[in-house]
């Protein structure tokens, strides 16, 4: 592997594993949206106002992700759980029931968070969707903020959908 992309390689993963551990800069946005509590009726928009573009039913991407892998997608669901440090990632599903399939979210670029209450919410997300294998350390700490992995390898990695939001919006 070549030095460069042995870097690369190394920045992301460091930036992985790290992000809920960093203080980001978040976008006037972002700062609302980790300050102000969820309301009960008014949809709350986080990081940029989601496109007119047709909504893919959540139950069909989880069932059938590779047909969504790479694409930018909008769905909606119900919030499983979120970071309860800062809100820089959450899980949905289609389904109430806890042992449902889920997808996490996490925010493009952490330009944005989603209040560390959102669990119980529902959402409506658009963002570009990947198949990832989350290594075993990454998965112990998302697991310490509430995160639940269904897709566990022998070695403590986890398979699992991802979604990178541009824009979420949330409404109890």
């Amino acid at each position: 592997m070549s030095g460069l992309i042995r870097n690369r390689v190394l920045s992301t993963v460091c930036v992985v594993l790290c992000a809920c551990k960093v203080t980001p800069t978040p976008s006037p946005e972002g700062v609302a949206a980790v300050t102000e509590p969820i309301r009960a009726s008014p949809h709350q928009l986080f990081g940029a106002p989601l496109s007119a573009a047709g909504e893919t039913s959540l139950a069909d991407l989880l069932r059938s992700p590779k047909t969504y892998r790479d694409q930018s997608v909008t769905v909606a669901g119900r919030v499983k759980s979120a970071c309860t440090r800062r809100g820089c990632w959450m899980q949905i599903s289609a389904e109430s029931d806890p042992a449902a399939p889920s997808c996490r979210v996490t925010f493009k670029d952490y330009g944005f968070f989603v209040p560390t209450d959102s669990a119980g919410s529902q959402a409506k997300v658009q963002g570009s969707l990947t198949i990832d294998t989350v290594p075993s350390e990454r998965v112990a700490h998302l697991e310490s903020e509430g995160a639940k992995f269904g897709d566990k390898n022998p070695d403590g990695s986890a398979n699992e959908l991802h979604l990178v939001a541009t824009g979420v919006e949330l409404w109890r």
